[in-house]
């Protein structure tokens, strides 16, 4: 993808999002949508769908309850709509890349991201090692993203700290203040994981390899692991995807998480490469930048009108929650949440 059509992305998620700021949360109307409706007929009708399969590359994942299913939204005005199960917890996974890069970018501004990683999706599956190879023989420089592995891996890196401590620490805390509460981690599915990311540790040698990772690819590994194996349940998720929809800002505790003027950039990586192998499919049909993981979580982001999270572990063959893509899109469809779905400019002519 262009630099120019990223950087025409990045401006089209910015305009929604400050447009949302001056004309007010349209989903809290009084006479609005019937959100809790719309939530429950979504529940409803995906509950007793039995497509899909846990991951199970991971053995603590495939033992994960597959008939958890909760779905949560909330609105810039602080109001959480929940329907199913909200409570049981399951690993974050790729999820986590989001709020990593967001932390990077919050650190050190947007370029590091784009002139160290990139911003353009790969193509390639998202632990591909093939793709790292390409962008560096191939196209001579970073041509990656944060939302996979080899990026991902490279933006945990870039978490400054003199210790692992203190880079754990700042990317749990930033974590939690996404959520609206402390998150903890789930220590079966990192020591799970942890015995069984030999490919990861490639990758991360990989990259250190080729100047990427400036120094201790092992504890970046380690450190990603770790970020994937915290612990959230659907109102986490959709507390998370809330505050990137409002400019930064926690709806709920009402905290400045991040700056707004970092927020489109977050989001326009989302857009383009946040559902693996079909993030242009996800974006065709709902317009919605989003990212899943494969504890079976997704969220997805309407700038200036709501976050939204679905969490049932059961995925496709690209990793994406079945589920949670279909409820989603049914529930963004119905509250009008496709920042693309614009309606013409009114055109009569004064008499």
């Amino acid at each position: 993808m262009s630099e120019f059509v990223v950087e025409n992305l990045r401006r089209g998620i910015a305009a929604a999002v400050i447009a949302a700021a001056f004309a007010g949360p349209a989903m809290a109307k009084e006479n609005g949508p019937d959100i809790q409706g719309v939530l429950e007929a979504a529940y409803a009708k995906y509950k007793d769908l039995q497509e899909g399969a846990n991951a199970d590359y991971i053995p603590a994942l495939a033992k994960v309850d597959s008939k958890i299913y909760g779905i949560a939204l909330v609105t810039p005005d602080g109001k959480v709509y929940t329907a199913g199960d909200v409570k049981s917890e399951v690993s974050i996974q790729s999820i986590s890349k989001v709020f990593t890069m967001a932390k990077v970018i919050e650190d050190d501004g947007a370029d590091a991201i784009e002139k160290r990683i990139g911003v353009d999706a790969t193509g390639m599956r998202f632990n591909s090692i093939v793709s790292v190879e390409f962008a560096q023989k191939a196209l001579g420089g970073p041509e990656i993203n944060p939302l996979v592995n080899p990026g991902a891996i490279t933006a945990t890196s870039m978490v400054q700290g003199a210790s692992r401590a203190e880079v754990w620490k700042k990317i749990i805390d930033f974590h939690s203040d996404f959520a609206g509460r402390p998150l903890s981690v789930n220590q079966e599915v990192y020591e799970s994981e942890a015995a069984t990311n030999q490919r990861n540790q490639a990758i991360g040698a990989l990259m250190y390899a080729y100047g990427f990772i400036k120094s201790d690819p092992a504890q970046a590994t380690d450190v990603y692991t770790e970020q994937c194996s915290i612990s959230v349940n659907a109102k986490d998720l959709a507390t998370m995807a809330a505050t990137l929809a409002n400019g930064g800002k926690n709806p709920v505790t009402g905290k400045q998480v991040m700056k707004t003027e970092n927020v489109p950039e977050v989001l326009a990586v989302m857009a383009t490469a946040g559902l693996y192998d079909d993030s242009g499919k996800w974006l065709y049909h709902t317009g919605l930048p989003g990212k899943s993981g494969v504890g079976g979580g997704i969220i997805a982001v309407s700038p200036g009108k709501f976050g939204i999270a679905v969490v049932s572990p059961p995925l496709d063959a690209a990793g994406n929650s079945v589920r949670a893509q279909k409820a989603i899109a049914d529930i963004s469809n119905a509250l009008g949440g496709n920042p693309y779905a614009t309606q013409p400019a009114a055109t009569g002519k004064k008499k």
